[in-house]
């Protein structure tokens, strides 16, 4: 039996199980709203990923009817990445089942609110890394790595996996100025205070994004061994476009999975040749997902998602969003025998994603992305993600699937979430999970 055909068998035996449990009416929908940033200097990255988002949903629509029989109501509300903006849309969305702002100081911004309203807040691959601390932060999810697990990845990767290779060696840290861009210093300097070698992070401000100079200068004259770039938006291009113009060797410069858009790469073309990105997703566009996608969908001209962008990078990653929050209704929907569930309902669904090969394999999306598992103490399942590289055309996989080092980071996620618990004391915690 084929993928597809799996799929249509799990699917029928788990709506049969549950149709009586909870007839549904005509009008019933599932609603999920994401805030989105397709204006404003993070467009190049906002954009493709809000595109994927939504054209997953719709795939489930026009393939499925929604999710066990009941459609999905997918809607989006702009804010341009902005924090006055992210917080309208809180509101505005108040009917949404989960919470998705977008960006890191939008996130950290609703999060007390988040709590205090009991919504699950979905915030993967970014935000504030101890949220994945599920006993402080019952009601925040940052599946499937967080930014402390990248940059553990990313030192891993360029020492080759000998860290004490790195004693002696100079890192720059170049990094949006922001709460996106100063999470990872913390865990970056611990790591240079253990393995002896300097890190010098160097800040672009908002307004420096697209002419980086002063900052290619800087990195010129100090000669390091390596770049981590902590991009965002604008930022990324004018990076890559400095560090041609100084003649930085482009396999010594490291982003983030933020840090690289298709569009941003292709505009490089082959100056960028040689640049890694970390990724805790790589491009697939035979999963069938995708292709369903294209078909349901794109080709169908239900979006308006041109079809050489469905196998981006980022519009992919936006797919595998959107399949973070209908996995986590799916298993609410099984665990409490009903169709229409509510907040806390899927707040135990995405405690208990456990999206290992076969389940990927039953999704849709296997090649995409690399199995991981959550729980009511790990909020973000410490998954693996590959260093991609960019041969001039396209990303190729230049890794296999590397994973951070819990002994590092362990101990700064229990530090910082019970720091954040006690300065917005009395906190929500959840006192019934163990650590």
């Amino acid at each position: 039996m084929n993928a597809s055909a799996i799929r249509r068998s799990v699917a029928a035996a788990l709506l049969s199980g549950i149709v009586l449990a909870n007839p549904a009416r005509a009008e019933d929908t599932i609603d999920i709203a994401s805030m989105t940033f397709r204006t404003g200097p993070y467009a190049a990255t906002g954009t493709p990923l809000a595109n994927g988002q939504r054209d997953y949903m719709l795939m489930l629509n026009e393939r499925d009817g929604g999710i066990n029989g009941i459609r999905l109501n997918y809607s989006e509300c702009e804010t341009g990445a902005g924090v006055d903006k992210g917080v309208e849309c809180y509101d505005k969305t108040s009917a949404s089942l989960v919470v998705q702002p977008g960006a890191s100081a939008v996130a950290l911004e609703v999060l007390p609110k988040a709590a205090a309203d009991k919504r699950p807040l979905l915030v993967p691959g970014y935000g504030f890394s101890a949220m994945s601390a599920g006993k402080v932060f019952p009601w925040a999810f940052n599946p499937p790595v967080t930014y402390w697990d990248g940059a553990s990845m990313m030192l891993k990767s360029i020492a080759n996996g000998d860290l004490d290779s790195l004693r002696g060696k100079k890192i720059v840290l170049l990094h949006l100025e922001g709460a996106y861009g100063q999470e990872p210093e913390q865990l970056l300097q611990e790591y240079a205070d253990t393995f002896g070698f300097t890190l010098l992070p160097i800040l672009v401000g908002v307004k420096e994004m697209q002419h980086q100079a002063e900052q290619w200068q800087r990195i010129k004259t100090e000669q390091p061994d390596f770049v981590l770039l902590w991009g965002w938006g604008a930022m990324n291009a004018g990076a890559l476009s400095e560090a041609a113009k100084t003649g930085f060797p482009m396999d010594k410069l490291v982003g983030i999975w933020w840090s690289g858009s298709d569009a941003d790469l292709k505009a490089a073309g082959e100056e960028a040749k040689g640049y890694r990105l970390l990724s805790w997703n790589q491009p697939a566009p035979e999963a069938q997902a995708v292709q369903d996608i294209r078909k349901y969908v794109v080709a169908a001209d239900k979006s308006p998602t041109a079809p050489d962008e469905v196998d981006g990078l980022l519009y992919q990653r936006g797919v595998l969003i959107s399949m973070f929050s209908v996995e986590a209704v799916k298993a609410a929907q099984e665990h409490f025998d009903t169709r229409l569930v509510n907040a806390e309902q899927v707040r135990w669904g995405f405690e208990n994603l456990k999206l290992d090969d076969d389940a990927l394999a039953l999704v849709g999306v296997d090649g995409m992305i690399a199995p991981f598992a959550t729980s009511c103490a790990d909020h973000s399942g410490r998954g693996s993600a590959w260093m991609l590289q960019w041969n001039g055309a396209r990303f190729v996989r230049a890794s296999d699937a590397l994973s951070a080092d819990p002994e590092m980071i362990s101990p700064l996620v229990d530090a910082e979430a019970a720091n954040y618990a006690q300065a917005h004391a009395p906190w929500p915690a959840n006192d019934d999970c163990k650590m």
